[in-house]
């Protein structure tokens, strides 16, 4: 039996409420300007303006999920759901599937925004957070570890766990004749997200995801864990998923892949 695989990644904006609330700061004041401050206080400290993790609010969730029968792709977060509910939702689709998490930065960045925004919310996660309390098999092989296997940082991995190697995504993609990043950078995300500009955040994420299980399907080639034919025949079960989709980014991923 296939152990399904679902990859994931995340896209945030400021936490502009948490924002307000540590720096006491009137609910007047324009959620921009409340971002533009915690950006100068941060690169005044660290030179850089990314926030700490649990200043993070997450806007979008997508998965990619293949199970024996087939694969799809899907994002939580375009239906107006609050951050506590997509934050659930993710955590209850492990607990349904346990599945083989695979990321690209998930241990860095994905997983440690989830964990806090999970705690400001109060949600529930009991198969993710077990280490083998319940279930002897997650005593050695758990999501939370980081040498253990169930959750797959492809980037920490192939970087042998030494942060100066890691690679970028984009890049890494590009050179495998992936179709890497289009529509947005990561950058830009606060700014199309106060333009209200959601759906265009939703279709850069589902695209990353599935460039991440697309390195992770080569990562399996590479180990031995797929044979070429294994391999090719995986990478067709993902082109005829997103070919049956009108909307435009599956139109360009599939143009920017290159055979």
């Amino acid at each position: 039996m296939m152990t399904p695989v679902l990859a994931f990644d995340i896209e945030t904006v400021p936490d502009v409420e948490g924002l307000r609330r540590l720096h006491g700061l009137d609910a007047g004041v324009p959620a921009k300007d409340v971002a533009e401050m915690a950006f100068q206080l941060r690169r005044q400290a660290t030179g850089a303006d990314f926030l700490p993790l649990h200043l993070h609010r997450v806007v979008v969730i997508s998965c990619a999920l293949r199970e024996r029968d087939g694969f799809r792709v899907w994002s939580l977060g375009a239906g107006g759901e609050s951050e506590g509910e997509l934050v659930q939702r993710f955590f209850e689709g492990v607990e349904k599937y346990t599945p083989q998490l695979v990321s690209w930065n998930g241990g860095g960045f994905d997983l440690p925004v989830l964990h806090y925004r999970g705690l400001v919310h109060g949600v529930r996660a009991g198969r993710y957070w077990d280490m083998g309390e319940d279930n002897r098999d997650f005593k050695w092989n758990n999501y939370i570890s980081r040498y253990h296997s169930r959750h797959l940082d492809l980037m920490d991995l192939l970087a042998l766990y030494q942060p100066r190697a890691n690679a970028p995504l984009d890049q890494l993609a590009q050179l495998m004749g992936l179709p890497g990043k289009f529509g947005l950078e990561g950058s830009q995300v606060w700014e199309a997200y106060l333009g209200g500009r959601l759906a265009d955040i939703r279709r850069y994420c589902e695209a990353d995801v599935v460039n991440t299980y697309l390195v992770y399907l080569r990562f399996q080639l590479m180990r031995g864990a797929l044979t070429s034919d294994q391999h090719r025949a995986e990478c067709e079960v993902v082109r005829s998923a997103i070919r049956k989709s009108s909307e435009p980014h599956w139109k360009e991923f599939l143009t920017r892949w290159r055979a």
